[in-house]
């Protein structure tokens, strides 16, 4: 059975991502299944980083982004690529750091309590396949730090988790 162990107090980002990516190392360990990857690490972040109000996944469907396991309150189920931050994450191809996401063109406000968010894309083999998306109610909540750990956070989630591709 796993159990999340507190992040280390007083610790640097840094040592905080490392201690979140051994643990979700240890979480999706043997487990190829994309769905419930997903669900574990949105709860495994949602758990553990602080001021957060959403974490969680989108997934390519077709010609847009469909709603995937998340913690935090109901959320838009269907997001354009190009529209918000995460599709326009995914009309980059690039993560996204957001201070102040009501200065962000055409951001899309799931939760009104959002004040900056961090998007990075599931890419694989070239393809965009989804988004990990996470909000805060506090502005500048997120940085480099943040995006950096995020993205080896994601490279746990695609090499353990059998995910289907953008025409599913």
């Amino acid at each position: 059975m796993f159990e999340a162990k507190a992040l280390p107090k007083n610790a640097g980002k840094a040592e905080v991502y490392e201690s979140l990516a051994q643990q979700l190392s240890g979480l999706v360990d043997g487990e190829r299944d994309a769905i419930a990857n997903a669900a574990n690490m949105s709860a495994l972040i949602y758990d553990l980083l602080p001021d957060l109000n959403w974490a969680g996944f989108y997934f390519m469907r077709g010609p847009g982004l469909v709603l995937g396991p998340f913690q935090g309150k109901p959320a838009c189920i269907r997001i354009p690529v190009g529209r918000g931050v995460c599709g326009t994450a995914v009309e980059r191809r690039t993560s996204i750091v957001v201070p102040d996401v009501h200065a962000f063109p055409g951001h899309i406000a799931c939760d009104s309590a959002s004040r900056s968010e961090l998007v990075v894309p599931l890419i694989r083999g070239g393809a965009v396949l989804g988004v990990l998306d996470l909000d805060s109610p506090l502005p500048n909540r997120f940085d480099e730090a943040d995006r950096i750990g995020c993205e080896k956070l994601v490279e746990i989630y695609l090499a353990a988790s059998d995910l289907p591709d953008d025409r599913g």
